[in-house]
């Protein structure tokens, strides 16, 4: 039956398959009722593989699959194939012949090891946290996804594994997460205990092992260093299907090699993050400048601060760029009033271009009172637009969850699920100038599509054992084209205009000798 070409037959074939997978899904079900999990995992896993020979002509031998004894889920559900296939930026997809949900690491273990055995067959394995690569990253049309993220209960009939969940050690100060896990929760499960993560991005809904193998970076990292020098030890999947713990102690090169390693080096199963005392709020800063030397002197000065004590400090530094009028008060700059529009032409910019200094000063109930005079005597020493000062006070939690206001507010628009060609780029402090001269006075024109975003940060704060590769200099810029492609008619706001303006940049950064390095890359060859 599976052999005919025959329209008849395929119908046949087709309707067989889903009166299969329906009885076989109800036995399943039973068995787990009855606590028989091995029989309902195998039972489900020979109908996925049936499926996997006649939908994609799997080439290796399925009983290789059937062998591998895993506890999780191997899914070949159209749900889960389409949303493997895709991912954040939307520019590429890939269907891959089933997604594994995993219910715990020895189920990675299990697949990767099958994959490396099966190298004659093409058999490939990637990891995906909540999906948010831009470029495909965790993605692949020739084996297995395993779906980090949201994998936890999967398990037939049984409720989230209390191994996998968040365990903080309050004395230790740190907690241990699965590598699925999504910042946002551990955050919620450390302020439970009255501590926090110290470095964070801005974007809490991504998983832990993801950041981790870029850097993980926001406006703390200045002071605090990115996500991956706040890790005391990581278990690791490894390319043959071992997995090792390993630490500064332990297996210190491949714990080196994983934190930014793209995901090259092995998979994160296990992390355990650094925590300090949460605060209870934040006071939110931003002024605006009109210069670009006086901005990015400010922002240096400002995380050159970062050994002195927190009264003497902000606790994060970011800022953005504005060439657009419209962008000034969108969502990423949501708390400047409706009722009271910021005009980019009231305000006398240097060639139709404004920058956006953003910080913070956190505090509690012991400091409230000192917290005003400490703002006022670090703003004292800064050259901003006197008339642009912004403040606005709330919870740590709701600073720290910021973006996900702005992205419900996308998604209730249609504005969300759309193309996003992001370039993020480390530039050394030698050369913001001459790439803000070439790039956001020249290239970009009066349209971004999106936010750009430009702060410093101090190189001595990352650990140059890692794989993340950063300019060669005490300070450099992260800048990020937060770009989104809108099918609206606008030739500016085009995948095409957008993804060209990308090659323009990256092409001036290497013509005028910038050496700037991309952060979250897409390499095509291993070279």
């Amino acid at each position: 039956m599976y052999q005919t070409k025959t329209k008849t037959k395929v119908k046949t074939k087709t309707i067989f398959c889903v009166l299969c997978w329906c009885c076989l899904n109800y036995l399943a079900i039973k068995l787990a009722e009855k606590e028989l999990l091995s029989m309902a995992s195998k039972l489900l896993l020979t109908f996925a593989i049936c499926r996997l020979i006649v939908t994609v002509g799997l080439t290796m031998d399925p009983t290789e699959l059937l062998r591998l004894g895993v506890y999780g889920q191997l899914s070949v559900d159209p749900f889960d194939v389409q949303t493997a296939s895709l991912d954040f930026g939307m520019l590429s997809r890939a269907e891959p012949w089933a997604v594994l949900h995993p219910a715990s690491a020895d189920d990675i273990t299990r697949v990767v090891k099958a994959a490396y055995e099966s190298e004659a067959h093409g058999f490939t394995i990637s990891a995906r946290g909540h999906g948010h690569s831009i470029n495909g990253q965790a993605q692949t049309s020739n084996g297995v996804v395993i779906q980090m993220s949201g994998s936890r209960g999967r398990r037939l009939g049984s409720s989230t594994p209390a191994a996998l969940r968040p365990h903080v050690y309050e004395k230790e100060r740190y907690v241990d997460v699965w590598g699925g896990e999504l910042w946002i929760d551990v955050l919620r499960s450390t302020l439970e205990h009255g501590l926090a993560p110290k470095s964070w991005t801005d974007y809490l809904y991504l998983s832990v092992g993801g950041t981790l193998s870029n850097a993980g970076i926001s406006g703390q990292a200045f002071h605090q260093g990115p996500q991956i020098t706040n890790v005391h030890e990581l278990d690791v999947v490894t390319g043959k299907g071992e997995l090792l713990t390993c630490s500064e102690e332990q297996n210190s090169g491949l714990f080196h090699a994983v934190l930014g390693g793209l995901g090259q080096f092995g998979i994160i199963t296990r992390a355990r993050i650094s925590l300090e005392p949460a605060p209870k709020r934040v006071r939110w800063i931003r002024v605006l400048y009109s210069d670009f030397s006086t901005f990015t002197r400010d922002q240096e000065y400002l995380i050159s601060l970062h050994e002195l004590p927190a009264s003497q400090k902000f606790d994060y530094v970011e800022g953005f760029v504005i060439v657009d009028e419209g962008l000034i008060n969108n969502w990423r700059s949501s708390f400047f009033s409706p009722r009271n529009p910021v005009k980019i032409t009231s305000l006398g910019t240097d060639g139709g271009v404004l920058y956006c200094l953003e910080i913070t000063k956190n505090y509690d109930e012991s400091t409230a009172d000192t917290t005003d005079q400490e703002v006022e005597s670090l703003l004292k020493k800064l050259n901003f637009i006197q008339s642009s000062v912004f403040t606005t006070d709330l919870l740590y939690v709701d600073f720290l969850d910021r973006v996900h206001k702005a992205e419900l507010k996308l998604r209730s628009k249609g504005l969300w699920e759309v193309p996003h060609p992001w370039l993020n780029l480390f530039i050394p402090k030698s050369r913001i100038a001459d790439f803000d001269k070439g790039v956001f006075k020249g290239i970009l024109g009066n349209k971004t599509g999106g936010p750009i975003l430009i702060y410093p940060m101090n190189k001595h704060k990352w650990d140059n054992r890692s794989s993340v590769v950063t300019p060669d200099e005490d300070v450099f810029y992260l800048v990020a084209f937060l770009r989104s492609a809108l099918d609206n008619g606008e030739e500016m706001q085009s995948l095409e205009y957008l993804n060209h303006q990308n090659r323009q940049i990256l092409k001036f950064c290497d013509e005028a000798g910038i050496k700037a390095k991309q952060y979250l890359p897409h390499y095509t060859t291993q070279e």
